[in-house]
């Protein structure tokens, strides 16, 4: 009986459990279900003009229109919150240093060094100072934004995990949005300078022109096939940390053959003009290359609203969530894409401090007390953090390398962040477009664009500044007396550089050197990259021949062809010869799979591409693995390849001609370095017992984009990730791909034609796991799939009314 008793209790115990479990399941369920964006119906809104609605077609791509801008913006900010808030959230507070609110102690690194920039505080300046048609536009957005985030049933499902409500949206807060641009686009600029006053302190002047040349023979500039190479021999001895291994007991650094990407950039965008294309009107085609992640940076939309003139203006393009403005796309008669510029926009200015003047440092305009703000960083789960910000005239300090610097950034300047790109919407001309580039707030950029009419053209979007010719020495840390730090405000929209229908009738930009002429002197490198990508681009564009469409256009993007490293394979096989493969099975793999394996393609399937990228990588390892040491002691981000893009065709130029005094003693001739380097790369490639053969490109190119919040619930964490994709591409072509970095959008469009326009991105429009439209369209990205830019016919409609 008592035996009956307990089973009976225990089967009693064990359904409460089951039934408890699955109402826990279904009670996550709803609430899940609860913060899923509103996708039909109707809904009053305060505050609007005439109305508004939002139709979504079957992938949720939306159309947003109304009878007024303002309305269109209130839209907007609604459907924004709804899809995307947190991704917004999370873009505030890493422009502000905000993210040890929500993430706790591991946040607070980041959070002190971004608030070192007090960008909260300066985009409350920002407000005050914007002219009122902006504000009013940006008043509706964000009471969209908060109304959208308010509508849903629940908070977002991040909120619950992190355990904090969700904060109100504000004004600044759209302007943090911003910022957090110059920090992606910018940020890497400040880990190279440092590297580079560390190169400058440790090598001569040179063998600094040697190893960190100002342009190669791969540079494609906008107004010249080339630009002439300098007459540089090499020095006849290397700096004393060349080619010298680390000390048995220092710290590894990252080994560059093993790791994902190292200072990889990848934008591209490029224009063909109509006199070539089968419409006559231009064609704009652009890739932006970000971090990969769920959900995608970009939200995709199309904006329609009146143009003031008794018509409508229809937007197609890409949003950054957190702002109302189309960012890239066409406006029906004008379409621009963008690059980052990587010009020379923040400089460290050395402080000089005296005993006789106490807390004072002595900067371009003489002796002055810094300011000292107070910041308070609230840290979930922990006392709040105190950090005392010193600002000069120049800029914030900061400390490295046990000196004082201020760091003076176009970011920290009025002017930086403002509602200009607004102007893009009504621009009806090419000329008006390149007149409104300049004046944008937003980190600055390669702007191209083409227009109906078939004119297309280049210029550089946002704030440069005024400065004295400066060359390679603003790109060092500076002290208070070199005139090259000096800077005078912006340059006026009509000093910018500009390319305007070049006679050949392309125009392409892939983040290196835009200009040979004199118009380079006002960007300055802020670290170009290497130039193959933009060789590659431009020399597609000339092969399209006479007459061209929007399909062939757009397929430059998808260019994997390994062009650069072409070069590399050569040295690879002359290194392999029969002498080092005698008696090593591996090394005679491993030549054998480059002269047989080779398909000429960063493709999924090639394991002699990986095997000669892992080559080139690998000698930079062997000569650098030094200053490396040196440079990770600086700041994490400091490389010898931060100090220069450039590397490869240095270390190309020295394997080619082996100069003795370069050899690194602990080899006995240039070939036993390429064999220790190939070596390395064969260890690094079957280190976990798999077979050479089968080390393929596509293995180590994995991309698994995931929500950040998807380590945090790992029973749920595989809804809030990708399973892996292999993916063709790299760095030094127009498919630019990795397993963290790639293409966050292509578009390719003509203005006036948008019908025949294509789009990709690697994740949908909405940020939520339960949503149809979460990863909606990642395969067309995956594959390259040609997929309409503008929405299909609606499948749900949602009406805004006063």
């Amino acid at each position: 009986m008592q035996k009956n008793r307990v089973m009976v209790w225990s089967r009693r115990i064990l359904i409460a459990a089951v039934v408890l479990l699955l109402l826990a399941i279904a009670a996550a369920w709803l609430y899940l279900r609860g913060s899923l964006a509103q996708l039909d119906g109707t809904r009053q809104a305060a505050g609007l003009e005439t109305t508004a609605s939002v139709a979504r077609d079957e992938h949720g791509v939306p159309v947003i229109s109304g009878g007024s801008r303002g309305d269109v913006a209130y839209a907007t900010g609604f459907v924004h919150a709804q899809e995307r808030f947190f991704q917004m959230d999370l873009l505030r507070r890493v422009a502000a240093g905000e993210l040890s609110e929500l993430f706790g102690e591991r946040a607070l690194p980041l959070d002190k060094s971004h608030r070192l920039h007090r960008f909260r505080a300066r985009a409350e300046l920002a407000i005050k100072a914007m002219p009122a048609a902006d504000r009013a536009l940006l008043d509706r957005y964000v009471a969209g934004v908060n109304d959208g985030l308010t509508a849903l049933s629940a908070k977002p499902f991040e909120y619950a995990l992190v355990g904090l409500p969700p904060r109100a949206w504000s004004p600044a807060d759209t302007m943090l949005v911003i910022w957090a641009m110059y920090f992606d686009l910018q940020g890497s600029q400040e880990p190279r300078e440092l590297a580079r006053g560390w190169f400058k302190d440790n090598a001569s002047e040179e063998q600094r022109v040697f190893l960190a040349p100002e342009s190669t023979p791969w540079d494609a500039p906008l107004d010249a096939q080339t630009i002439a190479a300098a007459d540089v021999v090499i020095p006849a001895a290397p700096p004393a940390w060349w080619g010298k291994p680390k000390a048995a007991d220092a710290p590894a650094p990252a080994k560059v053959a093993a790791a994902e990407f190292l200072n990889t950039v990848g934008s591209n965008n490029w224009a063909v003009a109509g006199s070539r294309t089968d419409t006559g009107a231009a064609i704009v085609a652009d890739d932006m290359h970000l971090g990969i992640q769920l959900p995608n940076t970009w939200y995709r939309a199309v904006l329609q609203f009146p143009d003031g003139k008794g018509g409508q203006r229809r937007m197609v393009g890409v949003t950054l969530p957190g702002t109302p403005f189309v960012v890239v796309g066409s406006n029906g008669h004008v379409a621009w894409g963008f690059t980052n510029s990587y010009g020379d926009y923040m400089d460290f200015i050395a402080l000089e401090s005296d005993a006789s003047k106490p807390g004072q440092v002595r900067t371009q305009a003489g002796w002055e007390t810094p300011v000292v703000h107070e910041e308070t960083i609230l840290i979930k789960g922990a006392p709040a953090a105190r950090l005392a910000v010193r600002e000069t005239s120049l800029g914030p300090i900061r400390e490295a390398q046990g000196r004082s610097y201020a760091l003076h950034w176009t970011a920290h300047l009025p002017g930086a962040v403002n509602f200009n790109a607004g102007k893009l919407e009504l621009a009806d001309t090419l000329e008006q477009a390149l007149a409104i580039a300049p004046t944008l707030g937003i980190p600055a950029q390669n702007f191209v664009g083409g227009d109906d009419k078939g004119n297309i053209g280049w210029t550089i979007a946002g704030p440069l500044p005024r400065r004295a010719p400066a060359g390679v020495a603003s790109t060092y840390p500076m002290s208070a007396d070199d005139a090259a730090g000096v800077w005078q405000g912006w340059l006026a929209p009509e000093e910018y550089p500009k390319v305007v229908n070049p006679e050949h009738g392309h125009i392409g930009t892939a983040n290196s050197r835009q200009l040979a002429g004199s118009g380079a002197q006002l960007i300055g490198d802020g670290g170009f990259d290497l130039g193959a990508r933009t060789h590659q681009v431009r020399d597609d564009l000339a092969a399209l021949g006479p007459k061209t469409d929007v399909k062939k256009v757009y397929a430059i993007g998808l260019d994997d062809r390994a062009v650069f490293l072409t070069a590399w394979r050569e040295r690879a096989i002359a290194a392999l010869d029969a002498k080092a493969i005698a008696g090593n099975a591996q090394r005679a793999e491993a030549l054998a799979l480059l002269k047989d394996g080779w398909s000429g393609k960063a493709s999924v399937d090639s394991v002699a591409y990986r095997i000669t990228r892992g080559f080139m990588y690998a000698v930079y390892d062997i000569v650098y693995e030094s200053a490396n040491v040196e440079l990770a002691k600086i700041d994490p981000k400091s490389t010898m390849a931060s100090v220069s893009s450039r590397w490869p065709v240095v270390l190309a130029r020295l394997l080619d001609q082996q100069p003795a005094a370069w050899l690194p003693p602990q080899y006995a001739d240039w070939q036993a370095l390429q064999v220790a380097a190939m070596d390395r790369v064969i260890k690094d490639l079957t280190k976990d017992g798999q077979p050479l053969s089968a080390a393929t490109w596509g293995q180590r190119n994995t991309a698994a984009s995931a929500h950040p919040m998807a380590s945090a619930i790992p029973l749920l964490g595989k809804y809030l990730k990708v399973a892996p994709d292999m993916l063709p591409g790299d760095q030094h072509m127009p498919r630019v791909s990795g397993p963290t970095f790639g293409q966050s959008e292509r578009l390719t469009v003509s203005p006036g034609h948008e019908e025949q326009g294509i789009f990709n991105m690697p994740a949908g429009q909405s940020g939520h796991p339960l949503s149809p439209y979460f990863l909606e369209g990642r395969t067309d990205w995956v594959t390259g799939r040609a997929s309409p830019l503008l929405p299909g016919p609606a499948q749900h409609t949602l009406t805004f009314v006063k």
